[in-house]
């Protein structure tokens, strides 16, 4: 028994190799799943904060929070000026049309109205609202944004972000004892969170 416990706990990277390899990793899919809006970023930053959680490291929770915002913030921006590049093409970019294409026109013309009447306050938003930061950034290239005012506005967008995914995953593993089920958890509560706006809006 003491050798196959032995085992079992050797089978466990420690904590240093979880970090060296879960950081990066979790850095690059939020920045490709900023650029690609198929990737569940917000699912991933709770399961990374259900791990932290349970770290013995006492700033682990914060280097998760930075390595997110600054993954959202700089695939945000990179999107942001791919779309630019597309407005100011005469044939436009494949990245323009993909950005169009997430965004129906009843959501565009609802973001562009809420956009010209709040502005700024409007983009922070549209991170925390379920497929409405897509809508809200084409809103932005067609009012003709440059990029350093969509990077201000996108900057506490994507902190509030981090930060309210990471407070879903943490709620989710303080329920648990094991990390893993923390993270069935807090995937669990960002599908419902994601899937709560597409019901609302059958149901109307």
């Amino acid at each position: 028994m003491a050798s196959l416990a032995a085992a079992s706990t050797s089978a466990v990277p420690p904590e240093s190799t979880q970090q060296a390899i879960g950081y990066p990793s979790l850095f690059l899919l939020v920045l490709v799943g900023a650029l690609v809006p198929v990737v569940p970023t917000g699912a991933l930053v709770s399961s990374a904060a259900v791990v932290a959680f349970h770290q013995t490291a006492p700033f682990s929770p914060a280097l998760v929070f930075v390595t997110a915002s600054l993954a959202a913030f700089l695939g945000d921006a990179a999107l942001y000026w791919l779309g630019l590049r597309g407005m100011r093409s005469r044939n436009g970019s494949r990245w323009l049309e993909a950005i169009r294409a997430r965004a129906p026109d009843a959501r565009l013309a609802s973001a562009r109205e809420k956009l010209a009447e709040h502005g700024v306050a409007v983009l922070v938003l549209s991170r925390l609202v379920p497929a409405g930061r897509i809508p809200v950034m084409l809103a932005c290239l067609m009012a003709d944004w440059p990029l350093r005012r969509f990077v201000r506005g996108n900057l506490p967008a994507c902190l509030a972000w981090a930060v309210t995914y990471q407070v879903i995953g943490i709620l989710g593993g303080s329920l648990f004892k094991e990390p893993w089920e923390g993270v069935v958890v807090a995937v669990g509560l960002t599908v419902v969170i994601s899937a709560v706006p597409n019901v609302v809006r059958r149901v109307r």
